[in-house]
């Protein structure tokens, strides 16, 4: 398995377990697909990039940037606020598991946008989470 793809199955494995999450969208609506979302409620698991941890002279840590997008059908952008803060609130507590061939460092949410989709009818959250990864050997 990946680096990124460790990091995107612990994202989603947190997300679904947290209760906070699930309140305001249910396990089976937080999804990996490339298309725009017609479940509402739902939290889409997006894009990531890796960059090698400079400061790691072992080479064996990498910074894991990964982006989450929460749609929501609302006029305004409360809902999309309340699970983007959910979505907060469940990955700042501890580390996320991420197998056996990785170790979480250190995860946390580096920026979150709210945003009006041109449709005028949904709401759409990105959030950007920060992972640091060790390779275990």
């Amino acid at each position: 398995m990946s680096i990124e793809t460790a990091v995107q199955v612990g994202i989603r494995s947190r997300l679904a377990g947290t209760a906070g999450v699930t309140a305001l969208v249910p396990a089976g609506k937080i999804l990996d697909r490339s298309q725009r979302p017609i479940i509402d409620p739902s939290i889409i698991l997006g894009e990531g990039h890796s960059i090698e941890d400079e400061d790691a002279l072992a080479r064996d840590r990498w910074r894991v940037v990964f982006t989450v997008h929460v749609w929501k059908k609302e006029p305004g952008l409360a809902g999309v606020r309340s699970i983007t803060w959910a979505i907060r609130t469940a990955i700042r507590p501890a580390r996320i598991e991420l197998g056996a061939d990785f170790h979480c460092v250190d995860c946390h949410v580096t920026d979150v946008r709210h945003l009006r989709d041109p449709d005028g009818e949904t709401a759409h959250g990105v959030v950007t989470i920060e992972t640091l990864v060790e390779i275990v050997e």
